[in-house]
């Protein structure tokens, strides 16, 4: 091609209408990582569900220009590298607790306080009220942009008796899933094991914990009926609330055109109704699954609720909010939102 045509050419890209630039240009690839197990947009944990119904959406409302790319299982980055991944721009899209961020961000904490949330109308109650605006504020700081908004209860999954009151865990291996869960944990007398939500089996197959706290999907996806006796579930209320998000790195999202982010909003806040329902559903699931395989099942009562969280009160809650501004005012506008 001679000097003058390709000048032609270009010039004429330059000054065509909006629509052929456009068709020009290539899509953008988003890589989407979790710690689940994967599956379908039919079957499956309902946060890989989640991933590959967002991504379809998604790359349906932006006629293709975006296009995205799942990795379940931790294949492609590590389950407690994924935040600072997505901080440094290493990573596009992730769903994860993010709890595991704790050591490094301090703030995110507040989404696996103890006793802190204790209804998903709390929890969600929190995107629009003032502790929503400012941990938005902050995370975007940090990097991070919330697409999604997910919360899911949790439970307690033993090899021995149930643990249903702080009593009940003393002198036992558990693993809690934050710093400030661990807090409330030694408090009742436990000694407490770090791990991402996916090592818990093999943990307790191996006789390196005695009980865990996790997710009522959690305690599905990963089986731990198999290796656990007796669970305290969520169904009757919990202290034990995760906010677990779709997340995208502020990097990448601000790669994208004023239109696509606006559309990744959208396809995020549509499906907070669905993780809701998916929650709560694997919350009553929970009790099935183990009385199926022969366990005992119990639930939490309002006597027990209010014993942990008077414990997380001058435990984890203090420790929290003592840490930095940040954290001290993100836990003044949480109280806000308590009943």
């Amino acid at each position: 091609m001679s000097v003058m045509t390709r000048r032609t050419l270009l010039g004429a890209i330059a000054t065509s209408p909006l629509w052929l630039q456009t068709a020009w240009a290539q899509p953008t690839h988003l890589k989407i990582s979790h710690q689940f197990p994967g599956g379908s947009v039919a079957e499956g944990d309902f946060r890989d569900r989640l991933c590959r119904m967002f991504a379809a959406e998604a790359e349906r409302r932006t006629k293709g220009r975006v296009k995205f790319s799942i990795y379940p299982r931790s294949t492609l980055i590590k389950s407690e590298a994924q935040i600072g991944a997505l901080a440094a721009g290493r990573l596009d899209m992730s769903l994860v607790p993010l709890s595991y961020a704790g050591a490094d961000l301090p703030e995110v904490n507040i989404g696996l306080m103890p006793g802190l949330v204790t209804s998903y109308e709390q929890g969600y109650g929190w995107k629009n009220a003032e502790i929503g605006q400012e941990f938005n504020r902050i995370l975007a700081d940090k990097g991070i942009v919330i697409l999604s908004w997910i919360w899911q209860a949790g439970g307690m999954a033993s090899r021995g008796k149930p643990i249903v009151d702080p009593e009940d865990a003393a002198g036992l291996k558990v693993r809690g899933g934050s710093h400030e869960m661990d807090l409330i944990l030694k408090q009742a007398g436990a000694s407490v094991v770090a791990m991402p939500s996916n090592e818990i089996r093999g943990a307790m197959q191996q006789g390196r914990i005695d009980a865990a706290m996790t997710s009522s999907s959690s305690l599905i996806s990963f089986r731990l009926d198999e290796v656990s006796k007796s669970v305290t579930t969520a169904r009757n209320g919990a202290y034990w609330f995760m906010l677990e998000p779709l997340l995208i790195s502020k990097s990448t999202f601000d790669r994208l055109t004023k239109e696509q982010q606006e559309t990744l909003l959208a396809v995020g806040a549509d499906l907070e109704s669905f993780a809701r329902k998916s929650a709560q559903m694997d919350d009553a699931s929970v009790a099935a699954l183990f009385q199926g395989n022969g366990g005992r099942t119990v639930d939490l009562n309002d006597a027990s609720l209010r014993k942990w969280q008077d414990l997380a009160r001058t435990t984890a809650w203090k420790d929290y909010a003592d840490r930095n501004a940040n954290c001290a005012r993100l836990m003044a506008l949480a109280e806000k939102t308590l009943a």
